[in-house]
Parts: structure tokens; sequence; C-alpha cells
């Protein structure tokens, strides 16, 4: 080859040359990781922080036990409204669906024949009335008679029996007139309770019998209503060995109830429990309680499914443990993870019992001053440091109210801070954008 045609070929570079240049880029960055991870130049070195935790101090208190039992409302007194005389329906005179009042008159039936029946009886009263007189007069006559046998002792006898005759006649009288009397009355037709009145079943016009079968309205009284809920032998049987064994004592004679309702809010008058039956059913294990509320505004119904908020007793010296720091190991044991006197975390298995609200009834495995992990234990293991911090729980939601934060919080995300909604997080910021 020509010296001319070497010249124009590209020139080789030595073979050491080539691993110079990225090599000394592999040491440039290993120096910067160096410089970020350890301390910086100059300065002293940097303290791992241990991880921020939310927790909970427990302390004994005073449990009220309930029970939340399901139940239907029913009216306190029904009433089916009958004829008791038969005739035609003159007039209605009700508001349906409205209120009515014992003793308000309901219905008018033609009282015609009815008052001619009366005004017969009255008329024959009148003359077995007049009877009496000429027979007490006539058997006092021979009563002087006799003394001067101018009459015989039957005569005397026929006229005392005549007089007895004719009383005996007036009283049958006057029974008549009362019968004929009650029916005329019962022509008008009145509410035997108070409460509210059903439809009419019949309208004007109609042809009506004595006791008949097909009711004209029922009236309902409906304050105060009354609710029928069913609990189970095995809670009743639970309830009274905790309070044989001390661990629950009642709350008095009377009971009170309160009652959510299908939208799940409470209402806001309070009932008490008036009965519970003596014998439980054969067939679902259950017994029936009734309790009666006030009912003043009628938002109550009858026949509205609701469930009674039953106060049983209470648990004096009890734990409540909430819900959210309480999970399941593989055998199905509660557990919960705690921060110890010494700042470690531990796991216990506990020992729960029914749920109050968002938290469970601890019957062992807790003590007074206790600090569980509420917040966080995705953060920690077992045996490691933790920075405790105290926070609130909402009762209604069982959620993390509020939390004391740190003065050293940062996004880090071994932080409680780090755990904020974002748009909560954006706002916090945007004070502080403002001011630079």
């Amino acid at each position: 080859m020509s010296k001319r045609v070497r010249a124009l070929l590209p020139r080789r570079r030595p073979r050491r040359a080539r691993w110079r240049a990225p090599l000394a880029l592999a040491a440039l960055l290993s120096l910067a990781g160096c410089d970020e991870d350890g301390a910086a130049p100059g300065g002293p070195p940097q303290a791992t922080s241990r991880p921020e935790v939310g927790v909970v101090t427990l302390h004994p208190q005073s449990v009220a036990i309930t029970a939340e039992l399901p139940g239907r409302t029913a009216a306190s007194l029904v009433a089916e409204v009958r004829p008791q005389v038969s005739g035609i329906v003159r007039a209605r005179k009700f508001q349906e669906g409205g209120e009515v009042a014992a003793g308000d008159a309901l219905y008018e039936i033609d009282p015609a024949s009815y008052q001619a029946a009366y005004d017969s009886a009255v008329a024959a009263l009148q003359k077995a009335e007049a009877a009496v007189p000429s027979a007490a007069a006539k058997a006092e006559r021979y009563q002087e008679l006799i003394k001067q046998k101018a009459v015989s002792k039957q005569d005397l006898d026929d006229a005392v029996a005549s007089l007895a005759q004719a009383k005996a006649s007036v009283a049958a009288a006057k029974a008549d007139v009362d019968a004929a009397r009650i029916d005329l009355d019962y022509t008008t037709i009145a509410a035997p309770i108070g409460g509210r009145i059903d439809k009419s079943t019949l309208t004007v016009g109609a042809l009506v019998t004595a006791s008949q079968e097909t009711a004209l309205t029922t009236i309902r009284t409906i304050d105060p209503i009354n609710v029928d809920v069913t609990q189970s032998s095995t809670n009743l049987l639970n309830l009274r060995q905790a309070i044989a064994d001390g661990r629950v004592r009642l709350a008095g004679t009377n009971v009170s109830v309160r009652l959510k309702l299908e939208n799940g809010t409470i209402y806001p008058h309070a009932g008490k429990l008036e009965f519970a039956e003596s014998n439980v059913s054969e067939t679902t294990g259950t017994y029936r309680m009734r309790a009666e509320f006030p009912n003043p505004d009628r938002l109550l119904l009858p026949g509205m499914y609701v469930r009674a908020i039953v106060e049983e007793g209470v648990a004096e010296n009890s734990f409540l443990v909430p819900q959210r720091a309480v999970t399941r190991n593989t055998k199905g044991e509660p557990t919960a993870m705690f921060v110890a006197a010494d700042g470690k975390v531990e796991e216990r298995v506990l020992s729960v019992g029914r749920s109050v609200g968002n938290s469970w009834l601890a019957e062992g495995g807790v003590a007074d001053g206790d600090r569980i992990i509420v917040e966080g234990t995705q953060f920690v293991r077992v045996g490691q440091q933790a920075d405790p911090v105290e926070v609130v729980i909402d009762e209604t939601t069982g959620e993390v109210r509020e939390r004391r934060e740190g003065a050293a919080a940062d996004a880090s995300p071994t932080r409680l801070s780090a755990l904020k909604p974002a748009s909560a997080a954006a706002s916090a910021d945007a004070p502080a954008t403002a001011k630079d």
C-alpha cells in the first residue's frame, strides 16, 4: 500500500486508551455517591433517624356493654272498628290518615228504626208504671179488709201478686228502654282508642251488619310506640356468666334503649325496656324483648325495621383497643404491635371480646400505660427502635383525627407527616412558597 493511501486511512488508537475514559467516568460517579450518602465535605456525619409511629396509650375505663339487636316497630294499641248494629252508613265523620281521640264520632248509621224502637220501649215503660198504683192501692185495701174478714185470704194473695207483677213489668220495661237506647247510641260509631286512623273500607251508603267480619277502619296508637327485638339465648348466657364472674355489673333496673333507624341515624328519644319473654323459641333459639319509645313527632311508624341498642351492663376497669391496630396472625389469633418502655417495637397476642364502636373490648394481653401502634406499622418491625407519637382516634370513623407532629418532621417515608394526602401537603407548602 502506498504512503499516500495510508495517510488517508484513520489511525487506530491503542487498546489501553479505549478503557481510560469509561473508568474515569465511573470513578467520578462513585465519588459523587460517597459525598451524597456519607458526610458532607468539612461537616459532621448525619445521624440516621428512627421511624415515627402513631400510638394510643391505653388506660382502664368503665365501658357500657351494649347489644345491637334487630327489631320492628309496632303500635302500642290497635283497634279494628266494626259496627254493632245493622243499617245504612249515612255519614263518615273523620279524615282518613288523621289523628282521632277516644270517643270521637267516626260513622253515623241511619237511626230511624232504632229511634222508633226506643220510643216504643219508653211507651211500654210508661204503661207498666201506670199499672203499679192501682195494684198497690188494691193490695192495701185488701190488707184492711182481711182484718174485718170482709175478703178471703185468696183475694188478698191475688192482690199482692198483681202488685208484684206490675212492678216486675216496670223493671222489664226499663231494661227494654236501656237496650233500645244502647242500640240507638250504636248508630253513632265512636273511636274506642286514640291514635292515627287508617282509610275507610266502606263509603257512605253502604249496608253494614252487626259484628261483621270486615272492619270499617283501624286505629293505631303510635305515641308511645313499641319496638319488638330478638336476642339469642347464647348472648344471654354469656352476659349472665360475665355478671356472675364480676366482669360486668347491671346498670340498674330501668334498662335504657336507643334506636338506630334504617338510614343509620340515631333516634333522638331514648326508650326503656318493658319486658322479656320467659321462653326461648325452639326453632330460632331466640327470645323476644319489647321496648317502649316516645313518638311525639310521629317519626316512627308501625312495621319499620330498626336496630335497638340495649344497655346490658357496665364493664369496669376494661381496655378498649382500636380496631385499626389489631390484625390476625397465621393461626387466626388477634395481634397488635406495641412500643415498649425502651422504645423497641414488640408484638403481642391479644384476647378480645365484643366490639364497642370502632374498638375491641380487650379481655387480656394489655395493661395500663401500654402504647399500642395505630399508624405506621408498615415502617417498623419487631425489635426495632421507633419514635412514638401520640394520636387521637375519631370514635365515629375509627380514623386518626389529629396527631402531634415532631419538630424534625420531613418528607421521609418513615415520618408520619409523609402519610398526609397530597392535597394537604400542597396546601401546607403554599405559604412557604409565597414567602420565598
